[in-house]
């Protein structure tokens, strides 16, 4: 079970502008070309409901933004009263937040809403677990991936923010990343690397993938930002980190668990990136319960 800790109080929200084309194209695939039939046959037009969304299980809560746009669009008659906030820490029974207004309109958005914020807070539940996990082996923070589900990365990468933990890239544009395709390619780390150098602003951090303890040395015989250590054992990683004297930015990836996350925090590492607590991370179990 996750501690129970105080609210995030600095997770700002993200801008609207991101956040509404998401909710909006999963409104209109779930509503199709006819919307909710079934709600429509059964519930009068002026019916009014008050409902709240309510946790099944223990977990940190992300996706509140979203879950409020997938009511508020299909109708602006909807209120709703937030209770826990991104970031919270929850017990099983803790309400999220309430609805109330047109009752087709409340229906209609529901599996949307529970999709984005179950999902969501799954990925912050999972952070929060590998945080807190690795929290008393060493200083290592955990960080995200760019393997998200298209389209709802930046959802995803707040999720994570929400958690606790840190983000890596949000795309192939805000850094360098040189990963081992782009080595085998180029003929090596040192031609990488200073190919890469005289190609970026200034301003554009490089780091770069090593596999062994040789390529390592090559690549701090350059100047590297960050190194990458990929698939080391704790061991490994340890010797590494040795090597490193600070002279760069480190950071563990590769099949990390939660099992073993505490070893490679041990090592001494800076970083260590998780691919799936975003592209596997289980759902937050969520439910919209309907009040009186």
């Amino acid at each position: 079970m996750i501690p129970l800790t105080e609210p995030m109080t600095n997770l700002s929200s993200l801008p609207h502008l991101l956040v509404e084309p998401i909710v909006r194209g999963a409104l209109m695939e779930d509503l199709g070309r006819a919307g909710d039939i079934t709600s429509d046959a059964i519930i009068p037009v002026d019916a009014t409901l008050r409902a709240a969304i309510v946790t099944r299980q223990s977990g940190v809560i992300a996706g509140v933004q979203p879950a409020i746009l997938a009511f508020t669009m299909l109708d602006p008659a909807v209120s709703v009263v937030v209770e826990r906030p991104d970031g919270s820490r929850v017990n099983s029974g803790e309400t999220i937040l309430h609805v109330e207004g047109p009752a087709r309109a409340i229906l209609a958005a529901e599996r949307v809403a529970l999709n984005l914020i179950s999902h969501l807070s799954g990925i912050a539940t999972t952070t929060a677990a590998l945080v807190e996990t690795v929290r008393p082996h060493g200083h290592a923070r955990i960080v995200c991936t760019r393997k998200t589900t298209p389209g709802l990365r930046a959802l995803e990468k707040h999720a994570v923010r929400a958690g606790g933990g840190c983000n890596h890239r949000f795309g192939l544009d805000d850094a360098v990343l040189i990963k081992d395709n782009h080595i085998a390619i180029a003929g090596g780390v040192r031609t990488a690397i200073e190919r890469a150098r005289s190609s970026v602003g200034h301003l554009v951090k490089i780091e770069v993938e090593v596999d062994t303890l040789e390529q390592l040395d090559e690549a701090l015989e350059t100047r590297v930002d960050a190194i990458l250590l990929d698939n080391m054992s704790p061991d490994m990683l340890k010797e590494a980190v040795r090597r490193v004297k600070r002279r760069a930015i480190t950071e563990a990836s590769g099949r990390i668990t939660i099992e073993t996350a505490p070893a490679v925090a041990a090592s001494g590492v800076d970083l260590i990136s998780v691919g799936w607590m975003t592209h596997s991370a289980p759902i937050l179990d969520l439910g919209l319960d309907i009040v009186g």
